[in-house]
């Protein structure tokens, strides 16, 4: 289907990591009326686990759309478009289909922008990473959020490229990791324990590794008895009669004329069960899922000579013609090739100890901080005290004043305190003159 094949030749690593839509290519006449916008739907496809999965689909999937833009994918060598001459086509594509791309871009540009307020909100006012930042950007031209333009079809194919090149890659990385971090935490264990627990746990670990190891004969990925086995537990036919054209047709599901990497790795499902279960305690599915990943390498590196993350039928006859393909060497499985050395473990555990150390730093630290707080905090719960105490004390000492006053005026004595504020003069208070007696009385100014 040409569908397939234009993906395989825009974004070569792109079109591995989806499920190929089946979509009725649309013609466009340019001098007529444009199709109608409603009908430009992007289908669903498989996630490639990039950031930008949705907005890199949807934007590759109309293109698609635009029977010139399809014309020149089908036409054009994969050297040339990863240096960004197909992009230039973006000029001749429909104006429908621009404008959807115009609108998709906005869309892309709000939410890395919603992502980033989001950040900042959770970092609570720390310094941003802006180099951090400016990568989500990649895969665009940032500068212009309005219009999609030649720049931005470039920069999507380029990093798209790049990143589904390294994804595997850090997917090993992550799974080494995962790895050296479980056997630490499994000394650790061991350390805690007396003599006679830990012998008990080191047989319980032989004995575990033992019954994982315990499983029927792994066939080599790709060769002809494993894809026999598949041929007759999966599609349920006489292993016999096994031809590779047909075996090719069933498992092209999407019916694009190509095996992509979900297809490929559905093949080993059979020969997974054989030693990995989820209901056994010596099974562990992570590691399941990278022995899956390591054989869909495996028969990829064998089998694909382009090099499109794709096998085609052709590139699949000329696999089974091969003596590896009926005389294959034995698979080595995780248990007989470890994902890290013992030298890499030596390091890996130094850099724990150096972390460790630092984050103990860090924390006494803090705790010194936390006592230097508490110590502030006990003064100034103590200041706060005493400065309470003084204003009961003045508050105390000003009531005795005025009850002192009260008592004096009340038995007809007179004090004369600067201290005290003058107390107004009842009409009790004003006893008559003696006759005889003459008052001089101040003048009114």
């Amino acid at each position: 289907m040409l569908w397939s094949k234009a993906y395989c030749q825009c974004a070569v690593v792109v079109l591995s990591m989806w499920f190929c839509a089946e979509a009725v290519p649309i013609s466009v006449d340019k001098t007529k009326v444009e199709t109608p916008e409603e009908k430009l739907e992007a289908p669903q496809s498989a996630e490639t686990g990039l950031h930008y999965d949705r907005y890199l689909r949807e934007v590759i999937d109309f293109l698609e759309k635009d029977e010139h833009f399809r014309e020149k994918l089908h036409n054009t060598d994969m050297e040339d478009i990863k240096q960004g001459k197909l992009a230039k086509e973006l000029d001749f594509v429909s104006h429908n289909v621009r404008t959807k791309l115009d609108e998709l871009k906005r869309q892309e540009v709000n939410r890395l922008r919603m992502l980033i307020k989001a950040k900042q909100d959770v970092e609570g006012g720390h310094e941003l990473n802006h180099r951090a930042l400016l990568k989500q950007f990649e895969h665009m031209n940032h500068m212009n959020p309005h219009t999609f333009e030649v720049e931005d079809l470039d920069k999507l194919i380029k990093s798209a490229t790049s990143d589904l090149e390294n994804y595997d890659k850090a997917r090993h990385d992550e799974f080494k990791r995962y790895e050296m971090i479980k056997e630490h935490e499994r000394k650790e264990h061991l350390k805690n324990l007396d003599e006679e627990h830990r012998n008990e746990e080191l047989q319980h670990y032989e004995d575990l590794k033992k019954k994982h190891a315990d499983h029927p004969k792994v066939n080599h990925p790709g060769s002809q008895d494993q894809l026999k086995e598949v041929w007759k537990e999966a599609d349920g036919l006489d292993p016999e009669e096994f031809d590779p054209k047909t075996f090719f047709k069933l498992h092209d599901t999407n019916g694009d004329g190509y095996i992509d990497e979900q297809e490929l790795e559905a093949l080993f499902t059979k020969e997974l069960e054989k030693m990995y279960s989820p209901n056994r305690e010596e099974d562990d599915m992570t590691e399941m899922e990278e022995e899956r990943l390591r054989m869909r390498e495996h028969v990829m590196n064998e089998v694909d000579t382009n090099k499109d993350r794709l096998v085609s039928l052709e590139e699949f006859l000329i696999s089974t013609n091969r003596k590896e393909f009926v005389e294959p060497g034995s698979w080595e499985t995780l248990e007989q090739a470890p994902s890290y050395t013992d030298e890499e473990m030596k390091i890996f555990e130094q850099q724990l100890a150096q972390e460790e150390t630092k984050i103990n730093q860090k924390n006494a630290e803090l705790h010194e901080q936390k006592e230097e707080l508490e110590r502030q905090q006990e003064l100034l719960n103590s200041q706060k005290a005493k400065l309470q105490q003084a204003v009961e004390h003045m508050q105390l000492v000003k009531t005795e004043k005025a009850k002192d006053v009260l008592e004096f005026r009340d038995g007809g004595a007179t004090i004369a305190d600067p201290g005290i504020q003058e107390l107004p003069v009842l009409p009790g208070d004003i006893q008559p003159l003696p006759p005889g007696h003459q008052q001089d009385l101040p003048a009114h100014s």
